[in-house]
């Protein structure tokens, strides 16, 4: 079986090898995982998320698709809802579930990088994605680098 390959998507399952990475528009880097393009998913995309020490995301928000995050590495802030005015601290082995629409901001002010295996049902990983402003009341964050330029 070949990674991806057609023959593979019909007849089951596909492996997918870890090394490619890509910046997402959420401000953060991703590896290449399972999604449409990558296995011919049709209900979800799983890759694995790094956020470096003292830098953030963007915030954002995956329309209709909800999130899960598994926080393999590291200690990281989000920001959520609307007004990103919640806030939550999860460590390593803690889960995180985002709704719908559910803005939100990840956080490393730490010293160790945030690795984290993100699932989300949007197959095709990044068309579901709307960055949004920084509120006025997280404005000390401005100074802070995003983690990467999607």
């Amino acid at each position: 079986m070949r990674q991806g390959s057609n023959a593979a998507r019909k007849t089951g399952c596909v492996v997918i090898r870890s090394g490619g990475t890509y910046e997402g528009k959420q401000g953060v880097s991703l590896a290449t995982g399972v999604s449409r393009p990558s296995a011919g998913s049709r209900a979800l995309c799983m890759h694995v998320l790094t956020i470096p020490p003292g830098t953030r995301g963007t915030p954002h928000l995956h329309d209709g698709h909800e999130t899960a995050i598994y926080i393999a590495e590291g200690e990281v802030e989000v920001w959520y809802g609307t007004g990103l005015v919640g806030r939550a601290v999860l460590r390593a082995g803690d889960f995180l579930y985002v709704p719908p629409g559910t803005p939100h901001l990840p956080v490393n002010r730490g010293g160790v990088p945030v690795v984290a295996v993100v699932a989300r049902t949007d197959p095709a990983e990044q068309e579901s994605v709307f960055v949004l402003e920084l509120p006025p009341h997280l404005g000390a964050l401005r100074d802070m680098a995003v983690a990467a330029q999607g």
